[in-house]
């Protein structure tokens, strides 16, 4: 755990604990409403092959869970954490041009 706080630079042991919660709300989440915005865009299960389905479903989890993170991060008191761990994660995949 020592290690984990001196990485992200957290204070305490509460903070890891929120930050994990945080974490696995958002994932649940960001797949719980991937399902209806398929179903508004058109796409189900029994309308397109699953081959075409479950990729684009899965697609569409990976900005529902960027935005809800920061979001979910910002309601329980760790907007700095989670926005700097968003910028991070964007600039590894090649859109760090979007901060500057």
């Amino acid at each position: 755990m020592e290690k984990l706080k001196e990485r992200w630079g957290i204070e305490s042991n509460f903070q890891i604990v929120v930050i994990f919660i945080v974490f696995g709300l958002t994932g649940s989440a960001a797949a719980k409403l991937a399902g209806p915005l398929t179903d508004i865009i058109g796409l189900t299960k029994n309308s397109v092959s699953g081959w075409v389905y479950w990729p684009i479903r899965i697609l569409l989890i990976f900005p529902i869970y960027q935005v809800l993170l920061v979001v979910f991060g910002w309601l329980f008191g760790q907007y700095k954490f989670f926005w700097n761990f968003e910028k991070k994660m964007l600039k590894r995949l090649g859109l760090g041009f979007l901060f500057k």
